[in-house]
């Protein structure tokens, strides 16, 4: 995995630094998402909760937002719903990670705009490959 994740790395030190949003509320994974994301070369911010989303949106400007569902304070499934409503942050491509594993989760997340839907817990190859394609599909 180190040595796929190096190749990745590479190939994005001859773009652009991305920004990725990381909306987790679990300390644990979002360290552990977060150092990952970061040793693959993208710049990343961290929210707890969803309390400071749109405001994090709007300073940030993230590329891609990665979307855990289930937060202390806000459904994510209205995040997502929220998000399609605006003009601006329906453009920014969504990858859900949850631990909620059931098909009609899946599919409601892809349904209000996720591009990607992880069950955790989530292969981080996998991820990374994820963010990639989307980022290099999807400019904003």
């Amino acid at each position: 995995m180190t040595v796929q994740l190096i190749s990745t790395k590479q190939q994005l030190k001859l773009h652009k630094i991305k920004k990725v949003l990381l909306v987790e509320d679990n300390d644990a994974n979002r360290m552990l998402l977060g150092d990952c994301l970061n040793f693959c070369g993208y710049e990343v911010k961290s929210l707890a909760n969803g309390s400071r989303f749109f405001s994090t949106v709007e300073t940030f400007q993230p590329d891609l937002i990665v979307l855990d569902l289930k937060l202390p304070d806000i459904d994510g499934y209205l995040l997502l719903e929220k998000m399609q409503q605006n003009s601006q942050t329906a453009k920014i491509p969504v990858i859900v990670v949850s631990g909620l594993a059931f098909k009609s989760d899946c599919k409601k997340a892809i349904s209000l705009g996720a591009r990607r839907y992880f069950i955790k817990p989530v292969i981080l190859k996998e991820l990374t490959q994820a963010i990639e394609k989307e980022l290099s599909c999807h400019q904003i």
